[in-house]
């Protein structure tokens, strides 16, 4: 499994290098293939390269779900080699995630009726491959997310997390002659800042978060446009639309300004509901085993488990390598975790294909809905 992982970790893959993502995809496939004895399908939306396992000749009840791009800007390992020491494994993305995607290919291997996705863009969103996570999370009675975990907690609760722009529109004058002919942006702008940031409720654990600001050219003009970013995370859909229509209806208070909001990307909240009656079913296992509960955490970052729950697909999210520094100097993983979280995972995926959660989608004819029907509406999106 270190080995494996080793040759994940020094193929660099930041997220917003295509042809970085792209080599990374082959070594992701030719290892992923080596252990699942099948060859992945290259799926490439938008230039982003991502990969679908089909194992077993039946329908699809379990999607396990991970993603190969990183953080790490090319050149990283040059400061920061994978290296094995004292039982821990280090390097660029080791933790977040290529481990766990190791994980996920010995765990699945031999099984029939798992879909394996790795995803080559979940650091910046999910922009190109939303819609396919959805697509494959519908056609699954359960989804299980190979994300890593700070102490071995499982996610079973993430925050929804969305992204706005605010505009401002204002008009330019001369700032020493004529300042009364102008409307300042930057002042209109900083009212919506204050605006938006009254709409976060800690008791409900929503915030919402004005981040990145700019507004005006130049020190002697009246400043004629001013822009902002604003951050939500929220725990529920409630809040969620609450705060969305609150950003829409935001009007200027200045005479003159106009405000204009722009939704950007968008991931639903995991909430507890969907991954109670997993969690529940991995704690039995456990027991059986003579293990401890495992810990679970509620937290405020976003992954693919969102929109999986968000699609109604019980979902469990954290069930990758156990360590820390995701997106640090200091990300590592321990790697005495492996092979016994490895095996947990197998038990769970087994439980599940012989008694899933619930039903399985069904197609019009009543018949259980197999994912590769889906396929030909995938090229199409493409």
């Amino acid at each position: 499994m270190v080995t494996d992982a080793r040759t994940l970790i020094e193929c660099e893959s930041p997220s917003g290098d295509r042809a970085a993502v792209a080599r990374s995809a082959e070594v992701v496939a030719r290892v992923g293939a080596a252990r699942l004895g099948v060859a992945p399908e290259r799926i490439v939306l938008d230039g982003r390269t991502h990969l679908r396992w089909r194992l077993g000749t039946g329908p699809s009840r379990v999607l396990l779900l991970g993603h190969h791009d990183t953080v790490w800007p090319l050149g990283s390992l040059a400061d920061h080699p994978c290296a094995v020491e004292g039982g821990i494994l280090r390097g660029p993305g080791c933790f977040d995630m290529k481990a766990g995607l190791v994980m996920a290919f010995h765990a699945a291997a031999g099984l029939d009726g798992v879909t394996l996705l790795v995803t080559g863009d979940e650091e910046v969103g999910s922009p190109s491959s939303h819609r396919l996570v959805e697509r494959e999370a519908r056609a699954a009675a359960a989804a299980l997310v190979l994300e890593a975990s700070a102490g071995g907690a499982l996610k079973t609760e993430r925050k929804g997390a969305s992204q706005y722009e605010v505009r401002v529109t204002g008009r330019a004058a001369h700032a020493g002659l004529e300042p009364e002919r102008g409307v300042n942006a930057t002042l209109e702008l900083a009212r919506q800042v204050l605006a938006v940031a009254a709409l976060s409720d800690q008791e409900a654990g929503t915030t919402v978060t004005p981040t990145v600001a700019r507004a005006g050219a130049t020190a002697n003009t009246v400043p004629a446009e001013g822009v902002f970013a604003v951050d939500v995370r929220a725990r529920t859909v409630a809040e969620q639309e609450r705060v969305d229509r609150a950003l829409r209806a935001l009007r200027a208070g200045t005479p003159g300004a106009r405000v204009e909001t722009t939704a950007g990307s968008s991931r639903p909240p995991l909430e507890a509901a969907a991954s109670a009656p997993l969690y529940e079913l991995l704690c039995r296992i456990a027991a059986r085993r003579g293990l401890p509960e495992p810990a679970r955490a509620a937290v405020g970052g976003a992954s693919d488990g969102n929109l999986t729950a968000g699609v109604g697909t019980p979902t469990l999210d954290g069930l990758g390598a156990v360590g820390g520094g995701a997106h640090a100097d200091d990300e590592h993983v321990l790697i005495e975790e492996m092979p016994p979280r490895t095996s947990l995972l197998r038990a769970l995926v087994e439980r599940l294909l012989a008694d899933p959660p619930g039903p399985l989608a069904t197609s019009a004819a009543g018949r259980p809905r197999d994912p590769r029907h889906a396929e030909e509406r995938e090229r199409r999106d493409r």
